[in-house]
């Protein structure tokens, strides 16, 4: 094995001998039972160039194997994994933990100076506890709220895949299923996150995954409160089976005088009402995109009013909670409009030829059958519909002016009222 000259070849006290690596979810695997293969000093740090112990596995079936890259010194003065050197708390890159604590890297470049910093790190490390980072990290604030918000709170195995297979991509694989290669079309070679060094992502500088979830960060979408000032609940999505009402009150406690908090189960998500709108806003803001609870992301909207979320249910067909409701079955249907009535046309109630003419349609009908005929000169009189001596007949009544009113007693025709009629005229 070479050594370089900054890894103290003449004092071995130095190279690093662990029995278990620092690793972060994802590149440990899904699977609990894994074998590692352990060398003892069998390569060289590829930031400090001292020996340590590597170790190698498979993190799960159709995985590329993966080994440690950096000694565990490297690992806990910047508190990140062994293998991908991502933040083992956000599983971020360090150029986007360090802007977000606003912490600057002090991490010497030059050989001499490299050794000697990684040799006070080493003290420091010694001394404490081992819970918490050391160095500038260590004096940090524990998070912030870009932290927060682009944070990966579930391990990403399929960073585990294996590459690309380059005898496919030129047509000369002959392995074919048992490729332990992918087969699968390469991305574009102008891509900036084709080009990552693992000097750059330790020391934060010229990331292109960093520098990708920064922009992500300065693009991300604000919880604007509504107009409506007498709105002071929250709502809640995403709970899962393992968020309780006891875990929303702990953490929304802080915020304010909880009212009342209200879970539905079927939708996984609930309702926090808070006593105050001050209270509620502080809780949106501070939630917004970063609450985890039991180690998922919940999400943070505002509710509605009562008068809007009712005409939004009753428009939509939605429930108060925003299920939506079923149609029951077998009832009618809604009834068809009426037709539109014209104005201007008569109205005819007994569905009347309206071409024939009045006295036609006054002509007396016999009696139905059973009913003896009046007797001679009690019934109405007879007229033939051309004789010049009948009396004018009244016109229907969807022929008459408006205004005129029409009696019973008043009709010409009717028994007794023609004879009154000539006795007055007589007086």
């Amino acid at each position: 094995m070479a050594t370089s000259l900054g890894s103290n070849t003449y004092n071995r006290q130095n190279w690093e001998d662990a029995d278990f690596p620092i690793l972060c979810q994802t590149c440990l695997g899904e699977n609990p039972y894994i074998r590692m293969t352990k060398e003892k000093y069998g390569k060289e740090c590829k930031i400090c160039a001292r020996p340590f112990t590597v170790f190698r596995w498979c993190p799960g079936t159709r995985m590329r194997f993966k080994k440690t890259e950096v000694c565990q010194t490297c690992s806990k003065m910047k508190n990140v994994c062994q293998t991908c050197l991502l933040d083992l708390e956000f599983g971020l890159p360090i150029q986007v933990r360090d802007t977000g604590l606003s912490v600057k890297d002090e991490v010497p470049k030059s050989d001499v100076n490299k050794e000697y910093y990684t040799q006070n790190m080493e003290r420091e490390i010694a001394n404490s506890d081992g819970t918490r980072p050391v160095g500038q990290l260590g004096k940090a604030p524990s998070s912030s709220d870009m932290l927060l918000k682009l944070a990966r709170t579930t391990p990403y195995y399929k960073r585990n895949r294996p590459h690309i297979c380059s005898f496919w991509v030129k047509g000369e694989c002959k392995r074919g299923e048992e490729c332990p290669y992918r087969h699968e079309k390469p991305t574009d070679p102008d891509d900036p996150l084709a080009d990552q060094n693992i000097k750059d992502r330790y020391y934060g500088i010229n990331d292109p995954v960093a520098d990708k979830l920064l922009k992500r960060a300065s693009t991300m979408p604000r919880l604007d409160p509504p107009d409506d000032k007498s709105i002071s609940t929250l709502y809640i999505g995403g709970l899962g089976d393992t968020v309780t009402d006891g875990d929303l009150k702990s953490h929304f406690y802080q915020f304010g005088e909880i009212r009342t908090i209200t879970i539905v189960q079927r939708q996984q998500c609930a309702f926090i009402q808070f006593a105050t709108r001050q209270s509620a806003e502080m809780a949106a803001e501070k939630s917004f995109n970063k609450l985890i609870i039991n180690g998922r992301r919940l999400t943070v909207k505002w509710g509605r009013s009562q008068a809007a979320r009712g005409k939004e249910g009753v428009k939509e067909g939605v429930s108060e909670m925003g299920t939506r409701l079923d149609p029951v079955p077998g009832l009618p249907g809604a009834l068809p409009p009426p037709p539109a009535l014209d104005e201007e046309a008569p109205a005819n109630y007994f569905n009347l030829d309206p071409s024939s003419s009045p006295a036609v349609m006054n002509i007396a009908l016999p009696p139905p059958p059973g009913i003896n005929p009046p007797p001679p000169g009690f019934g109405p009189p007879m007229f033939h519909p051309m004789s010049h001596m009948a009396p004018p007949m009244p016109p229907p009544m969807s022929m008459r002016p408006p205004g005129q009113i029409h009696y019973p007693s008043q009709d010409p025709q009717r028994m007794g009222a023609h004879a009154a009629h000539g006795a007055r005229q007589g007086e």
